[in-house]
């Protein structure tokens, strides 16, 4: 359950049309006839986006995981989540125009953090350290 203020319909669109093989599932109207939650599946997982009002906000204490396969989908999901108000992070982490925190990692990460040669891990650990939005090329090269 993710909870807006009045902007979940927004979010599950920005975020359905963004990642392939997802989609919106269910709507529920409140009795003004505004979207009270919607039902929508991002990569394989479910989520219900409520329009709650604005008591709670979202924190780094929940985010997404989105493993990506190379550099052109780090940029592609980054620069999306990012835009129109979206906030870098460190480490690969991001907050989106709603205050969602979201972890934008391509898939050498864990490769080169888990070299069996401790100090190419250590090397790559630092390559991540020292970015926001991490770099493939970056972090392989730490592991040569």
């Amino acid at each position: 359950m993710l909870w807006f203020n009045d902007q979940a319909e927004e979010a599950a669109s920005l975020y359905t049309n963004l990642f392939e093989n997802s989609k919106i599932l269910n709507t529920s109207r409140g009795p003004d006839g505004g979207v009270f939650t919607i039902e929508f599946e991002l990569l394989g997982s479910k989520y219900t986006a409520l329009n709650g009002g604005d008591m709670f906000k979202f924190s780094e204490a929940f985010s997404i995981f989105i493993s990506c396969v190379d550099q052109a989908e780090v940029d592609k999901y980054w620069d999306a989540l990012t835009a129109d108000g979206g906030s870098p992070g460190r480490c690969g982490w991001l907050k989106d125009k709603f205050g969602l925190s979201w972890q934008i990692i391509p898939k050498q990460l864990g490769e080169c953090l888990s070299n069996p040669d401790s100090a190419k891990a250590q090397a790559a650990m630092e390559a991540m350290m020292g970015r926001s939005k991490l770099i493939v090329s970056e972090l392989e090269a730490a592991v040569k």
